[in-house]
C-alpha cells in the first residue's frame, strides 16, 4: 500500500477512534451523573466494600479476635431524624470539623496531613479527606490505593456536592461508614456494640464510635482499650467546640 493510500486511511481511523472515545466518555458521564443523582433520594442497598467484606476476611482479623465463620452483612440505613443529634455531632468532631464550610475538598487538611507526613517516620500516615470525599469512596468506588482510584474519588466527590445537600451527605456516611467487620453505618453498630438503637445513644457512645472510624477492624466500640478512650475523649472535646446542638441543627436544615 502506498504512502498516498495510507494516510488517508490512518486519519479516518484516527477519527473514528476519536469519536469512539468521546462516545465512551460521554456514556461514563451520564452514567455516573444519574448514578449519583438516584442516590440523592435512594438508599444504597450495598456498596462495594460490603460485597467484598462478605466475600472475603480482611488480613490479619484474627488477630483482633473478630470471628472469622460470621461474613452477614450489618447494615440498616438512617436519616438525621432517625438518629440521635450526638451522632452527626460526633463523625464531624472526628472526621471532618470543617464539613459546613468546604466544597468536597478540605485544602488546610490536605497541608497538614502532607506535612505530618512529611515529617514522619513513614509508618503512620495521617490523611486529609473530608466526608464527603469518604462517601466517594465508600459508596461509588473499589478498594485499594491508585492514581486512577484518587482522581475518580475527586470526581466524585465535586459531582456529589454538586447534586446533594449537606444533610444527604451526612447520612449517606453515617449509613454505610465501615464500623467493624461486616459492620455498616451507625445503627448496625449501635444494635452490635451497646444492644439498643442509634436513636438513643449517649454523647459518650457516639463520641467512641466516631473515635474508632479511622481504623474500625483494629479498636472496637465494643472493648475499648486506652487509644480508643483517648480518641473518644478528644472527639467529645471537639464535640463541645463545635457548639453541640447549634451545629447539628444547622446541618438538619442544610
Amino acid at each position: 500500500m502506498s504512502t498516498a493510500t495510507l494516510l488517508p486511511n490512518l486519519s479516518t481511523l484516527l477519527k473514528k477512534t476519536g469519536r469512539l472515545v468521546l462516545q465512551v466518555a460521554a456514556v461514563l458521564f451520564l452514567t455516573s451523573v444519574a448514578w449519583v443523582l438516584i442516590y440523592r433520594w435512594v438508599d444504597p442497598p450495598a456498596t462495594w466494600l460490603m460485597l467484598d467484606r462478605r466475600a472475603h476476611a480482611p488480613i490479619g482479623l484474627g488477630y483482633y479476635g473478630i470471628q472469622r465463620e460470621s461474613r452477614h452483612i450489618r447494615y440498616q440505613f438512617r436519616t438525621l431524624n432517625e438518629v440521635a443529634p450526638s451522632v452527626p455531632l460526633a463523625l464531624v468532631a472526628a472526621e471532618d470539623q470543617r464539613f459546613l464550610l468546604h466544597h468536597g475538598f478540605d485544602l488546610d487538611a490536605l497541608t497538614k496531613a502532607a506535612k505530618r507526613n512529611w515529617n514522619g517516620d513513614g509508618t503512620h500516615i495521617v490523611g486529609g479527606s473530608t466526608i464527603t470525599q469518604q462517601v466517594a469512596k465508600n459508596v461509588f468506588l473499589w478498594q485499594g490505593r491508585s492514581y486512577v482510584r484518587k482522581a475518580a474519588e475527586a470526581y466524585f466527590t465535586i459531582l456529589i456536592e454538586a447534586l446533594w445537600s449537606k444533610r444527604r451527605i451526612m447520612e449517606m456516611y453515617l449509613s454505610v461508614a465501615e464500623m467493624g467487620d461486616c459492620t455498616f453505618g451507625v445503627e448496625a453498630a449501635s444494635q452490635r456494640y451497646f444492644g439498643k438503637s442509634a436513636s438513643r445513644v449517649t454523647p459518650a457512645e457516639a463520641a467512641l464510635l466516631a473515635g474508632v472510624l479511622p481504623n474500625p477492624l483494629r479498636f472496637r466500640a465494643s472493648n475499648p482499650g486506652p487509644v480508643a478512650r483517648a480518641k473518644q475523649r478528644r472527639v467529645l472535646r471537639n464535640m463541645r467546640r463545635l457548639g453541640g446542638i447549634t451545629y447539628v441543627n444547622t446541618l438538619l436544615h442544610n
